[in-house]
């Protein structure tokens, strides 16, 4: 896949937008005539500029309110349209955009847009130019790419041909079936674009919630798959228009930009039964195991909450300073280590997690993907006799650690063979439920991308939290069994708990784990006896899910007695009790789950309120 971004995707000025393209490995870019009116540099410059980098200048755009002008603004258009041939030569483009006509002037008559589009041709011809032309989805006569198609082969004129673009289809439900009427040397150039469904004006949908492919809602592979199934070899190009996109680092959504292509095109490969261009994606078989950096001080209090859950401090580190503390098919690594990353980690976020590790079918195939892709693998020195246990660049710094599912018994026997205590009894909880990540929420669609795109993973439905402060947005990745979950939390609200956590942990990280448990009435006695300091619920939730679940009263003064949330749908019930914060930092909740697959975000607000409640005086 020829892959290329339009330079209005990234913030900046135009060289640092040319410099993050080239890096992440973009082979051309669109230009945007305003960032070209904006740089400082002429446009001679600048195509000399792209050259040097190795990109191509892929397509100039946009040109606008053509097609189906009366007179004046026909002549003063076509005017204008030779004028811009000139600055094309400098970028060395040989195609522009033409966008249809949005203006209220246009006049609906079919052959004089013919005869227009034709007229264009010529001229394009002469000066041999390209015209490539779109239908916008509020485009006044022309806002259907099969439309658009009608007009561009009816034209049949070599330097008239058509552009795709995604949002412009799937906004309006065109099927991507109708792409295969297209010739595809009529087929220019495509712009791709994933969204999100809303309910809102196409024109403000485009300009403002555009997102990379992968992160939205629509069917991207099987739009390029229709695409490429009719013989179009040409440029890929993505044009997204997207507040947090624009106000974000140019470097990052390069490299997920690119990263979102080469997932989009392994996808439609395997759409149409061809050979993939990357790796299997990954099953990601259960959390195996997740790692706190900590001083000794702070060690000591994790041990506390650990403790209090009913973890066991089963075995130490064969050469470090590192604690195996574990209860059922949890595993929990506390790493005291006066140097290495976790020490590094922990010296900059504080006590808090530093990694996760992932058992998975195949770690090898799982680093090779994440190479194919541009995830950046961490390396750091071990001792001969220790596990060189494969890791990734996760979130804020932290570590993802690849663990072959295979290998996972014997590698805690041969990494933690020290023993200390033995487990006592049976396991009150059983395994991790889901993990919470907390980011900035320009990270938030970046973070996303890098789960689906790596591992066998889905997304659910993005959700709006209510904080007292604000709102908090959430998403869930996970795979099929539910085995490995993940949500994802940010927030543009200054003072919600997910920017509070972000000023205090500095940077994106884990803010809460969530603990499954057969019994929660059973867990939430052992922890309130065994001193777990928990998030107390105020009485008016227990009268309100009263009233709208028909609780039994003994149900009820059970769940008022322990502190227990509880949310019902028509799958199930769940319960889930939380504790308090160590540090203002990470804190555990515990969850029993009853034929029910959501995470209980009726009761987020919940939850939230209770803990603004204990918001110290900084936070004021």
């Amino acid at each position: 896949m020829k892959t290329s971004i339009a330079s209005v995707c990234l913030s900046g000025p135009l060289v640092d937008k040319l410099q993050a393209a080239a890096n992440a490995g973009f082979g051309g870019m669109e230009i945007f005539e305003n960032d070209l009116i904006g740089a400082p540099q002429d446009a001679r410059t600048i195509g000399k500029m792209m050259r040097d980098l190795g990109l191509n200048c892929t397509i100039f755009q946009p040109f606008r309110d053509l097609e189906g002008m009366p007179e004046p603004q026909r002549s003063a258009a076509f005017a204008r349209m030779e004028r811009k041939f000139e600055i094309m030569d400098a970028l060395d483009t040989d195609l522009v955009l033409l966008c249809s006509n949005c203006s209220p002037a246009a006049l609906p008559e079919r052959q004089r847009m013919l005869d227009d589009l034709h007229e264009l041709g010529e001229l394009a011809a002469r000066h041999g130019k390209r015209i490539g032309y779109e239908a916008l989805a509020w485009g006044r006569q022309v806002n259907d790419h099969r439309d658009a198609w009608s007009l561009v082969r009816d034209v049949d004129h070599p330097s008239i041909g058509l552009v795709l673009d995604s949002f412009h289809s799937l906004s309006r439900d065109v099927p991507s079936s109708s792409i295969g009427d297209i010739r595809a040397e009529k087929l220019f150039f495509v712009q791709l674009a994933d969204a999100p469904r809303l309910s809102m004006d196409t024109l403000s949908w485009s300009r403002h919630f555009r997102v990379l492919p992968g992160q939205g809602d629509w069917p991207m592979a099987d739009y390029v798959a229709a695409i490429q199934r009719i013989g179009y070899d040409g440029w890929f190009s993505l044009e997204i228009f997207n507040d947090q996109f624009r106000a974000g680092a140019a470097a990052q959504l390069a490299v997920d930009g690119h990263r979102s292509l080469r997932f989009l095109e392994d996808e439609a490969a395997r759409a149409l039964g061809r050979t993939p261009v990357l790796p299997d994606r990954v099953t990601a078989i259960r959390t195996e195991f997740i790692e706190f950096a900590a001083s000794h001080e702070e060690a000591e209090e994790f041990a506390r909450y650990f403790r209090a859950l009913g973890f066991t401090p089963v075995a130490r580190h064969r050469n470090k300073d590192v604690t195996r503390w574990k209860q059922g098919e949890i595993n929990l690594v506390l790493n005291c280590e006066p140097d290495g990353h976790a020490h590094s980690y922990e010296v900059v976020h504080g006590g808090s997690v530093c990694a996760i590790g992932l058992s998975v079918t195949d770690k090898d195939a799982a680093l090779a993907r994440a190479e194919a892709l541009g995830i950046e693998r961490f390396e750091q020195a071990v001792a001969p006799d220790e596990w060189d246990i494969a890791s990734l660049r996760g979130l804020g710094g932290s570590l993802l650690y690849l663990v072959d599912a295979t290998r996972s018994e014997a590698m805690w026997a041969d990494e933690f063979p020290l023993r200390q205590e033995q487990e006592g009894g049976p396991s009150i909880l059983t395994r991790i439920d889901h993990v919470a990540q907390t980011m900035q929420q320009g990270e938030f669609l970046s973070c996303v991308l890098f789960y689906v795109s790596l591992f066998d993973m889905g997304r659910t439905a993005q959700l709006e939290i209510a904080d007292p402060m604000g709102l908090i947005y959430s998403q869930a990745v996970q795979n099929a069994d539910r085995s490995v979950r993940f949500t994802l939390n940010g927030s543009l609200a200054h003072q919600s708990l997910s920017s509070r956590f972000i000023r205090n942990y500095f940077g994106a990280g884990v803010q809460h784990i969530a603990l499954a448990t057969d019994d929660i009435f059973q867990a939430a006695e052992a922890a309130r006896a065994a001193g777990l300091p928990l998030l107390e619920i105020g009485p008016n939730y227990y009268d309100d899910i009263e009233a709208r679940f028909g609780l039994e009263p003994d149900m009820l003064k059970r769940l008022r007695a322990a502190n227990i949330l509880y949310d019902r749908d028509e799958q199930g019930e769940y319960f889930q009790f939380y504790s308090r914060a160590v540090a203002k930092r990470v804190f555990f909740e515990v969850v029993e789950r009853r034929d029910y697959d959501a995470f209980g975000a009726a009761n987020a607000a919940i939850r939230l309120s209770a803990q603004a409640s204990h918001r110290g005086p900084e936070w004021m």
